[in-house]
C-alpha cells in the first residue's frame, strides 16, 4: 500500500472507523472515475474540496452529483487553488481524504450526502479510497457543519 493511503487507514482506525483503504487499479481522481471504480452511485462519492472562506481554508464535504454552492458557504467563498488544497491538507487534489488534514480545517458537509447509508470517500491517493457509513464519518470529524451547500 502507498504510505499515504498507509497513513490514512493508520488515521481511520484511531478514531475508530472499522474501514479499510482500497487501492483500485484505475483513477479514482474524479468523482466519475471514482463511482465507476467503486461500482456506486456518482452521489455516493464524497468530494473532499478545499475552499477559501474569509481569507482561510475549509473543507467541504460534497456528494459526486452536486456542486458547491460558493453563496451557501459565505464569506466570499471560493475554491483554493491545488497550492493552497495542498498546503492546508498535505495531500494532492484527487486523492484528498475528509479528514487526516496536516491542520484543523473548519470542515462543511452538504445535507444532501444524508440519502446515503453508506459513502466512498478518497484514501489520500488518485487511486484510494475508502467505504464508510456516513454517520459515522461525520461523528469522526470533529466539528463538522452539516447544512445544505450545493446546487
Amino acid at each position: 500500500m502507498h504510505p499515504t493511503a498507509a497513513k490514512v487507514q493508520a488515521l481511520l482506525h484511531e478514531l475508530g472507523l472499522d474501514v479499510e483503504v482500497r487501492e483500485l487499479p484505475g483513477s479514482t481522481r474524479t468523482a466519475r472515475d471514482a463511482a465507476a471504480a467503486c461500482g456506486c452511485e456518482l452521489g455516493q462519492i464524497v468530494k473532499s474540496l478545499v475552499f477559501v472562506v474569509d481569507g482561510a481554508p475549509a473543507m467541504v464535504l460534497c456528494a459526486g452529483d452536486r456542486r458547491v454552492d460558493t453563496a451557501a458557504l459565505g464569506g466570499g467563498a471560493r475554491p483554493a487553488s491545488a497550492d493552497e488544497a495542498r498546503e492546508a491538507t498535505g495531500f494532492s487534489i484527487g486523492g484528498v481524504p475528509p479528514l487526516g488534514h496536516d491542520r484543523d480545517l473548519p470542515t462543511f458537509a452538504d445535507a444532501s450526502l444524508r440519502r446515503f447509508e453508506r459513502v466512498w470517500c478518497a484514501g489520500g491517493t488518485p487511486n484510494a479510497v475508502f467505504e464508510v457509513e456516513l454517520e459515522a464519518l461525520l461523528a469522526a470529524l470533529a466539528a463538522v457543519q452539516v447544512r445544505e451547500l450545493t446546487v
